[in-house]
């Protein structure tokens, strides 16, 4: 078997960074662990933790393509997060202009979820725990 200990970090692309680093700071509250711009790729990479842990490259490249089909082309699906209180965290959502999907409860687990888009249109997901 792979030794695997733990994913890493997740990396996503951007198309405006600007959008997509006040989004990820300020709505969602990840902090900043470094920022570098790549002047030979003019890309920025910023890098993001959760609870000190780090979780989230965001980059940007020159005018990336966009995301073909949601949530069912082939790569990553959705981004998701656990959560203590959905309806505090779609009431937060809500303060910070975010619209939500109506909450749903998983089938297998009975535990109740909801999915934004991120600016970039990648679904995420909050998963109450």
């Amino acid at each position: 078997m792979l030794p695997l200990l733990h994913v890493h970090h997740i990396a996503l692309i951007c198309s405006d960074y600007a959008v997509s680093k006040r989004f990820y700071t300020e709505v969602l509250g990840l902090r900043i662990i470094r920022e570098v711009y790549r002047a030979e790729r003019q890309s920025y990479k910023l890098d993001l933790a959760l609870h000190g842990n780090y979780i989230i490259e965001l980059f940007s490249f020159p005018e990336p393509p966009p995301r073909l089909t949601r949530p069912e082309a082939a790569g990553l699906r959705h981004l998701a997060f656990a959560v203590s209180d959905l309806a505090a965290t779609v009431a937060w959502l809500d303060q910070h202009h975010v619209s939500s999907e109506p909450i749903r409860t998983d089938e297998f687990t009975g535990r109740r979820f909801t999915f934004i888009q991120d600016p970039d249109g990648l679904p995420v997901e909050f998963y109450e725990s």
